[in-house]
């Protein structure tokens, strides 16, 4: 089972922090934690620490950060054939602030508007193509190319060639943001829930996945709409959360779960991670999972 995944790669920095700092002050922090991130680059490093088969496919600078960012995906096995390192643009940097006392985390990423991979061709068939929209026109290349492959995109903002790419994927795992732009519809109470997930439906013919954070998934399964609560837990970091579902999701369906089984197997990757600090760092092991889902392979 071979899987491509294409998209955003970035090098994070990472401060913890006991509460969110006050503006024009200066503040002490006694942790830093660095490595790789951005959504497809987090997705393939689960899967490869998972044992998969795994192509990344993105653009990092020719420098320090870029050698670093590939160095990581190698150590867990992933492939990085296709992952261009420029000497147009320097990589992509996020500096993160976690907020400890409630898990959430605050993002700065610069990326240069035009920073975008050159084209190229791959030298394999991939079996699912995973995707987060950064690199649209090479992900319609693939689309198109390969139709026997298995789609699926992690769509968190709501940019015209991200909904665009949506609407060619056999998954769609968007972000709840994404979800109400494009309907138009907030999610408030059960009705608008049933709204918002039917009119997504009208617009994306694949199957759709809304995640809610710390609320779980929206999905169907049945014929019914559905809400899989997420585990509770004590987040500290939710940085990489959403990746780590978009990366456990994608192993799921390469297991051939059925859906429900695959977003249960996801919930508990996503909500596993925001008790560790940084991204590669809070990544659940295969074990992880097998304690709360017992017939996990």
């Amino acid at each position: 089972m071979k899987i491509l995944v294409i998209g955003h790669a970035a090098y994070d920095m990472t401060f913890p922090l006991d509460k969110f700092p006050e503006e024009n002050t200066k503040n002490r922090v006694s942790k830093r934690v660095e490595c790789g991130g951005g959504p497809s680059y987090n997705a393939a490093y689960l899967l490869g620490k998972w044992g998969m088969d795994v192509h990344f496919a993105g653009v990092v600078g020719n420098d320090n950060f870029g050698r670093r960012v590939a160095h990581q995906l190698q150590t867990v096995g992933i492939k990085t054939k296709y992952l261009q390192m420029s000497d147009k643009f320097p990589t992509t940097n996020s500096i993160i602030i976690a907020n400890t006392s409630i898990g959430s985390r605050t993002v700065f990423t610069y990326r240069p508007e035009n920073m975008q991979m050159e084209d190229f061709e791959l030298d394999f068939e991939p079996d699912i193509i995973l995707m987060d929209g950064q690199e649209y026109d090479l992900s319609m290349k693939f689309i198109k190319k390969y139709p026997n492959s298995v789609t699926i995109i992690d769509a968190g903002r709501p940019k015209e060639k991200i909904i665009e790419l949506a609407k060619m994927v056999n998954y769609v795992v968007c972000s709840k943001e994404f979800a109400e732009t494009v309907t138009g519809i907030k999610m408030q109470e059960n009705s608008s829930v049933i709204n918002l997930y039917k009119k997504m439906e009208s617009i994306f013919p694949g199957k759709i996945i809304v995640t809610l954070e710390s609320k779980g998934a929206l999905y169907k399964y049945n014929n019914q709409i559905k809400i899989m609560p997420s585990l509770r837990v004590k987040a500290i970091d939710s940085t990489g959360a959403g990746d780590i579902f978009h990366g456990a999701f994608t192993y799921a369906i390469s297991h051939n779960y059925d859906l429900e089984k695959a977003i249960m197997i996801s919930n508990v990757a996503g909500a596993l991670s925001v008790t560790k600090i940084g991204s590669l760092a809070s990544m659940p092991e295969k074990v992880d999972i097998k304690e709360y889902i017992h017939d996990f392979k």
